[in-house]
């Protein structure tokens, strides 16, 4: 059977169900790693092994099901924080260093990307190749928003909130030249995509850090559980929406 495209449609679902699952990957492996005490080590072989065995299932479905692509999607985003999480804290790399690393391994995965299949384009998810490719970028653009979003937080002093507010400003921006100025597609697409990491990461840190280091005092679980509920409501919601999109066409 021939492969349909893997990636959904973007929405304006898509977009918050991405926000969301960008501030659950920063507070989930928090909640999993201190509140849960696995340490960053326990918590990153842990999650390594789910993100694994969901994107192994991710791959073998020939359509786009959204109970498992945003499965993974959320899985991948706590697996890239963990592993910014992993360069900065345990081999001593600096959040602009990280920044500048993670910004050259996304690069190279563009250029490979399109050097093998002459598009980035996530309109055209229909081999395993271009899944992979897609799936690479992914997580180094969670990767690269930890890190930026760290640095821009606290690196640089500027806090959770304004950090939320740059980066939404740049979103912002980013969806007025696309649609005002006609800015080409797919770069504005993987530009907001890219923003959308450090947005949700400032967020997930505004809600769940205590007072006194700049937060709401929501705490992990509480952000994390609030969140996922969301995520898991929008993703039902689309799937029944599916299910019944296709009714309306068989009959």
């Amino acid at each position: 059977m021939a492969m349909l495209n893997k990636v959904p449609e973007v929405t304006l679902a898509f977009w918050v169900i991405k926000i969301l699952a960008t501030t659950v990957g920063e507070t989930g492996a928090d909640f999993i790693a201190v509140t849960m005490n696995f340490g960053l080590n326990g918590t990153s072989i842990i999650m390594g092994v789910l993100l694994a065995g969901v994107l192994a299932l991710q791959l073998r479905t020939r359509r786009y099901v959204p109970w498992v692509y945003w499965l993974t999607t959320v899985l991948v985003s706590v697996v890239g924080t963990l592993v910014t999480d992993n360069m900065v804290d345990n081999l001593g790399v600096t959040l602009p260093m990280a920044t500048a690393i993670f910004a050259v391994a996304l690069s190279a995965t563009f250029a490979a990307w399109y050097a093998s299949e002459r598009t980035l384009s996530i309109h055209s998810i229909h081999t395993t190749r271009r899944e992979v490719f897609y799936w690479a970028a992914i997580l180094f653009t969670f990767a690269l928003g930890t890190a930026a979003g760290d640095l821009a937080a606290e690196g640089l002093q500027i806090g959770y909130a304004w950090s939320a507010v740059i980066f939404a400003g740049l979103i912002a921006a980013v969806t007025a030249a696309h649609f005002g100025l006609k800015a080409n597609a797919i770069l504005a697409f993987w530009i907001a995509y890219i923003l959308t990491r450090p947005l949700g990461a400032s967020l997930g840190d505004l809600l769940s850090q205590p007072a006194d280091a700049g937060g709401l005092g929501l705490g992990t679980v509480v952000t994390s559980g609030l969140f996922l509920a969301v995520i898991l409501a929008l993703v039902v919601w689309l799937t029944a929406n599916r299910r019944q999109g296709a009714v309306v066409q068989a009959s």
